[in-house]
């Protein structure tokens, strides 16, 4: 019987997260679930070696670094599900959010779901505090920026409700329509990691997709694991990179960008003095420039 899910994990030398998030799938993922992990070149193929420890988990290893993006791509292209997750390596999935959320996918419209991702402090939670929302599918603004919604709001405000549309979802948990992606472009290889989502959510819209949000699909992320709490400079230089790729890629055409230029400079100033504030603001401009000059 082919698969109805296939779940794609891009994953590079964290094999201790990995095991953590394979095993909450072992437990609650449905039956005849595809599982691919997506070894991004790790050191001693560390991270294959980590799926093959648990059965029917297929390993795709490469040979390089190549970032999550086109980790992200091969899995998609490997994949022989109609719907795919992909889930970074920091998370884990809890009993029926995969149901919850291919439910959505009934309605031929839909090529994407964004699961509830919540923020996984072990303390805090032993502590009895309510979990925080990481997010609840993603928002653009055209001025040039994105932004999770429900970002650091306690579950606690979270109405229980049926799905919603929503503008996208965060690839860190997202469900997809594999053809819908596929036809989009797939993720932008040249991105690496950050704002992948946003700039194939943007494809997925102008092709008059919809994307849900799945109040009852929950995953767990460990938000603070990818880069920690302080962000190396080299990320940060990605990251202003690709928030700046977004907009040029996506805001488009002469009328377009006569009608939202302004706000994007206001974005820029507003960006540039948090960014002098926080001692940032030299990698952010150096994102911008290679954003603009390439």
């Amino acid at each position: 019987m082919d698969p109805v899910l296939s779940i794609i994990i891009p994953s590079f030398n964290r094999a201790d997260l990995l095991r953590l998030c394979l095993s909450s799938l072992k437990l609650h993922a449905p039956a005849n679930t595809e599982i691919l992990v997506v070894d991004d070149g790790s050191a001693d193929a560390r991270i294959s070696e980590t799926a093959l420890l648990f059965p029917g988990v297929r390993a795709i290893r490469l040979a390089r670094q190549t970032g999550f993006c086109t980790a992200a791509n091969v899995g998609i292209a490997s994949a022989t599900a109609p719907i795919v997750e992909l889930l970074n390596d920091d998370t884990e999935v809890t009993a029926g959010w995969a149901e919850a959320a291919l439910a959505c996918f009934r309605d031929p419209a839909v090529v994407a779901v964004a699961p509830l991702v919540l923020q996984l402090d072990e303390k805090g939670l032993a502590a009895g505090v309510a979990p925080l929302i990481d997010s609840a599918g993603d928002e653009y603004d055209c001025g040039g920026f994105a932004q999770k919604r429900w970002h650091d709001r306690s579950i606690a405000e979270l109405r229980p409700g049926v799905a919603e549309p929503v503008w996208g979802a965060s690839a860190s948990a997202a469900f997809y329509r594999r053809d819908a992606v596929l036809a989009a472009g797939g993720f932008p290889d040249d991105f690496g990691a950050y704002f992948e989502d946003v700039d194939l959510a943007h494809r997925l819209n102008r092709r008059g997709g919809v994307a849900l949000f799945q109040p009852n699909a929950v995953v767990w992320h460990r938000v603070s694991s990818s880069y920690g709490r302080r962000p190396s400079r080299a990320i940060l230089v990605q990251q202003s990179r690709n928030e700046e790729r977004v907009f040029w890629r996506n805001v488009r055409g002469t009328g377009q960008r006569l009608r939202y230029l302004p706000r994007h400079g206001s974005v820029l100033l507003g960006k540039a003095l948090r960014r002098l504030r926080e001692g940032t603001l030299a990698p952010w401009l150096q994102g911008r420039w290679e954003a603009w000059s390439t």
